[in-house]
């Protein structure tokens, strides 16, 4: 499968590796690369205050194509919120931005050296699925077991808000120094 990555930092170089360990093809676009989005899969490895920008850039070419928000609304100024209503999340912000795209939330609950290493603690590294279109949840989770990850499907889109939390709970639990930036939340299979 092709697959696209946009956003070249730490996130979005882990999430390479696991493409490709899966002999899947890679396409990765920094900040300011024109080439045209060619992947089935688009993974926007970019902080959420920058989707947006994504999106009014790239929003055509990101039509019926499956996109993926990795991102933590988190409030960076005070670290102590998401940005985002109670009863949203940046996934849907992402899909009400990208109608004709198939949106699916992952990746935000993981920290890039679970993804580099692929173990959490001594368990597999889990990602977690969520979206409403089944199929493109499993050309992801394909993406992720062929990388030697383990997927979850988290249910739908709108568990995503859920899934932020998580990820904002690890990320302020990390830097309070009460978990390490190599741990994170695992799932028992």
């Amino acid at each position: 499968m092709k697959v696209t990555i946009i956003g070249t930092g730490t996130m979005g170089q882990a999430i390479a590796g696991i493409v490709r360990k899966g002999d899947n093809s890679l396409q990765a676009l920094g900040h300011g690369d024109t080439e045209t989005v060619t992947g089935e899969v688009v993974i926007l490895a970019v902080p959420y205050p920058a989707v947006r920008e994504v999106i009014d850039q790239r929003g055509k070419q990101l039509a019926g194509k499956v996109v993926v928000d990795i991102t933590n609304p988190v409030d960076f100024a005070t670290f102590d919120s998401l940005v985002v209503p109670a009863d949203g999340s940046s996934a849907a912000e992402t899909a009400a931005a990208l109608p004709d795209s198939r949106v699916l939330k992952a990746f935000n609950t993981n920290f890039a050296a679970t993804l580099t290493s692929g173990t959490t603690g001594e368990l597999p590294t889990t990602v977690l699925i969520a979206g409403d279109d089944a199929e493109a949840k499993a050309l992801l989770a394909d993406v992720v077991t062929a990388g030697g990850l383990r997927a979850v499907d988290a249910g739908s889109l709108h568990r995503a808000r859920e899934v932020e939390a998580l990820g904002f709970l690890q990320m302020t639990l990390a830097a309070g120094e009460k978990i390490g930036w190599t741990g994170g939340f695992a799932l028992l299979p």
